[in-house]
């Protein structure tokens, strides 16, 4: 039906080949361009054309299988789709290509391929009329066919109108589609239809070669009749529903998924918002919220699931609706029970143990407490992690841990806005939706740990979340609107208060989570490690025994840590087993030349078992074995012999994994007065020793204290070189003052300093002994090293109690509150030139 009249596209066409589907005029269509002819086409002809023309491609669909496709120009089909190039879109990822968006214009027939490199040109004869009408006035004046044409063309139309009043008229998609069968020409319509409803690509080919209208009008009718009987049937299946318009309304949504005969099952899409709305009004959510949702559901049913904002908005509404507004678990608040369930999963940490059953005590009086926000601060490895999950066990809540080391967003907390790309909750809406409950145990892992960058500080965003006063309307920024945590127990673990914003701080309540005794690590070997590591490794009690005096030596001799413990029962537990795979004898492996043998009849109360037993036999780890194993021992008491000489003191340090125990040397020689400072130290200890430096020489006649030549300024014509050892180690803090007084006490005096003395505390130029911190911690690690006596201030006697009685027992405490008690307790029989040198400060009693 070739035209001499309207508008006429190019007689000359660069083609376009697609596997994607059939453009038919009227109908615009997105085409992914990725093959090299292609990809072409677009670059020469669509990117650098000026005018209008150069926009106008023709779209040929390409009936051979992808698969199969190769660099030979296919057979092209004889009839395709002059289109207009409305918009062109490239992207790199995950490979070169382009996206256009097409609007079909009328159909051409192929006359004659004039080039097929590097994109195809062909000479083309239009089809179709190009009509263009100014006004509507115009289009329904002009005169419509007759004959059998108009009849067909008036039951079309008809058909048309029937399936568009079967749906819903308040959606802005099919009042347009309504108002374009009054207004477009009837010769229009078939394309325009066939290209909405449901149709395959093979009906829609069908479609485009159907020339002669008459035949496009034949072809089209049984494809809309079809789409008719499919939204009878299912009305008619779905009438008891009352969601039935919900449906329709989704037909006219997403025309690309409307029902057909031959495809019930995809009715679900259509149903979503449906059950989308009940799960809305079924959460139980607050007032706000609630309203927020409804409008938002109210903007998802009136926009087509094409759009972008569509799969965003749905995921918000699903979100809303798996948040637990008003789910919650009932506590467990039999004290007894609690009780029992602690002890049997920690060992000692009494303090823990006692605020939880407190807070289960006030829970029995008043059910609306407010979970609190407590802190448990100590070294790694003394279970703060563990001990939080068994506060949830107790309790019967679930538990959710968050980790915070190196956050250093705030959208981790407090979530991105929905005006984002890719935004989503923060990790406490985030968690809530996990466990699915609005009162959960929620672990807040290393929140000293916490960083700040260019994207705001997740410790101030922290601070809403963990203020029982605001946090019961925490406001997530992908949310948007109020949620209460205010029933969430919230714990948090750091390693130190330093590094903890002081605001941040303010709002919890800190407990600390001191080192354990040399005992109590023993018992928890026994009770907690040794049985994991036998289990982790297919063992049993009755194959591998560790006594605890090997523990023990494993605890004094190879691991000191806490964290550490229990890679010395793993190494013994993976030995063993390894051996006994292999079939052979454990211990004749380990040593050479019957090295093991030998050393066995040295021992004369050897209790292990022999490897030479018959297998059945239990295998006994001794001290022996231990060092076969790990071999040689890594600590070694050594206070006794590095306090020979004068000028070497012991001190206490604290640090993130525990107490230890630090020497402290000093040495002088000819020089100008200068003092020396190593040991990689921080500022706050190079001011500690400059303050024992002056305190020493403004006392010096006092405590008869001299330099190399005899004068009464310890500095006068001498250096002295004040050194730290493990200088690898930053070591800062004021704790370290009294011992740098003793230290130098000790160079200029000429006496030795007692060797199983150790001491801490901060001075005063005035020569007074401060409080300081991590007293527990440091009397441990001095009850380690076998120190007897240890000098704490003053102010620090009421920090004994934490200590455990039998560790009490075996130390002398030493409170001073001036650096003259220090001296005169650091030196046997006192220090020369004070008025009584014989009597010790307060000594508190053992206990």
């Amino acid at each position: 039906m070739s035209s001499n009249s309207g508008i006429q596209i190019p007689s000359r066409l660069p083609l376009l080949l697609t596997h994607e589907g059939v453009l038919l005029p009227g109908s615009t269509m997105r085409i992914s361009v990725e093959t090299a002819r292609n990809m072409h086409l677009v670059k020469n002809r669509l990117l650098k054309g000026t005018s209008l023309k150069s926009t106008i491609i023709g779209v040929i669909p390409n009936t051979r299988d992808p698969e199969y496709d190769t660099e030979d120009l296919p057979t092209l089909h004889s009839i395709g789709t002059a289109g207009l190039a409305v918009q062109v879109v490239g992207s790199n990822w995950p490979k070169p290509h382009y996206t256009l968006l097409i609007t079909g214009l009328c159909r051409f027939r192929v006359a004659q391929l004039l080039k097929e490199g590097p994109f195809p040109l062909a000479e083309v004869e239009q089809l179709d009329k190009l009509e263009q009408y100014t006004s509507p006035d115009e289009m329904s004046e002009a005169p419509g066919p007759d004959g059998e044409l108009g009849e067909l063309s008036q039951r079309f139309y008809q058909a048309a109108v029937q399936l568009v009043g079967m749906l819903d008229m308040s959606v802005p998609v099919v009042a347009k589609l309504r108002r374009l069968l009054d207004s477009l020409p009837r010769e229009t319509l078939p394309d325009v239809l066939a290209s909405m409803i449901h149709t395959s690509n093979k009906e829609k080919l069908q479609v485009l070669d159907a020339v002669s209208l008459e035949e496009r009008f034949k072809k089209t009718l049984p494809l809309l009749t079809r789409q008719i009987e499919g939204l009878k049937l299912l009305q008619k299946t779905r009438k008891p529903r009352l969601d039935d318009d919900k449906r329709v309304k989704a037909f006219a949504c997403f025309p690309a998924k409307t029902f057909s005969l031959d495809e019930e099952g995809d009715d679900e899409d259509g149903d979503d918002t449906a059950v989308l709305e009940r799960k809305v009004k079924g959460a139980n959510m607050p007032e706000p919220a609630l309203r927020v949702c409804l409008k938002e559901l109210k903007r998802l049913k009136k926009m087509p699931q094409s759009m972008p904002e569509y799969a965003l908005t749905r995921n918000y509404l699903d979100l809303m609706v798996e948040l637990p507004w008003s789910k919650s678990t009932t506590d467990c608040l039999d004290i007894r029970a609690a009780r029992v369930l602690l002890d049997s999963d920690h060992y000692a940490m009494e303090k823990l143990k006692r605020r939880v059953l407190e807070y289960l005590a006030v829970r029995q009086l008043k059910s609306t407490l407010k979970g609190p926000i407590l802190c448990f601060v100590g070294p790694p490895g003394v279970g703060k992690t563990s001990v939080g999950r068994s506060i949830a066990r107790t309790l019967g809540r679930e538990f959710h841990r968050i980790a915070l080391g190196g956050v250093c967003d705030q959208s981790d907390i407090r979530g991105h806005r929905r005006t984002y790309v890719g935004s989503m909750p923060g990790r406490i809406i985030n968690g809530l939706k996990t466990v699915g409950v609005n009162n959960p145990v929620f672990l807040l892992d290393e929140v000293d740990k916490l960083g700040k960058s260019l994207q705001g500080d997740p410790a101030s965003a922290l601070l809403e979340v963990l203020d029982p006063e605001q946090n019961h309307s925490f406001t997530d920024h992908y949310l948007n609107v109020a949620f209460d945590l205010s029933q969430v127990l919230f714990i948090a673990t750091a390693n130190s208060t330093a590094t903890i914003p002081p605001a941040l701080l303010d709002r919890m309540e800190v407990l600390q989570v001191q080192g354990y005794t040399q005992e109590e690590k023993v018992e928890i070997a026994h009770r907690h490690l040794i049985p994991h590591q036998l289990e982790q490794h297919g063992l049993t009690p009755q194959q591998l025994q560790i006594p605890q005096d090997t523990t023990q030596d494993i605890i004094s001799k190879y691991e000191h840590k806490h964290s550490h413990i229990h890679r010395g029962c793993l190494t013994h537990a993976r030995s063993v087993a390894g051996q006994r795979e292999e079939g052979s004898d454990y211990r004749s492996s380990r040593t050479e030349g019957g090295d093991y043998q030998r050393r066995r009849a040295e021992e004369p109360d050897g209790v292990s078992a022999d490897m030479a037993a018959p297998p059945d036999m239990p295998i006994v780890i001794d001290h022996i074995a231990l060092k076969d194993i790990l071999g040689p021992h890594v600590f070694e008491m050594e206070v006794s012999e590095r306090l020979t000489l004068p000028g070497v003191a012991v001190g206490l340090a604290w640090t993130p994994l525990g107490g230890e125990i630090m020497f402290v040397e000093a040495s002088r020689m000819e020089g100008e007065g200068q003092l020396t400072l190593t040991g990689q130290l921080g500022d706050v200890m190079k001011e500690s020793a400059h303050l024992a430096m002056s305190w020493l020489r403004s006392n010096a006649k006092t405590y008869q204290l001299t330099n190399l030549v005899g004068g009464s300024d310890p500095l006068e014509g001498t250096d002295i070189h004040l050194h730290f050892p493990a200088g690898a180690v930053t070591k800062d803090g004021p704790s370290a003052g009294v011992t740098m007084v003793t230290v130098l006490a000790s160079l200029f005096s000429g006496r030795l300093v007692r060797s199983d003395v150790a001491m801490t505390g901060e001075i005063t130029l005035r020569g007074l002994v401060l409080p300081v911190g991590g007293i527990k911690d440091k009397v441990l690690a001095a009850h380690r090293a076998g120190v007897k006596r240890v000098i704490i201030p003053k102010r620090n006697e009421k920090d004994l109690e934490e200590i455990p009685a039998n560790v009490r027992k075996e130390l002398d405490f030493v409170t001073a509150s001036n650096l003259d008690e220090v001296l005169n307790a650091a030196f046997d029989g006192g220090f020369p030139g004070m008025s009584n040198p014989l009597t010790l400060p307060h000594i508190v009693s053992k206990l």
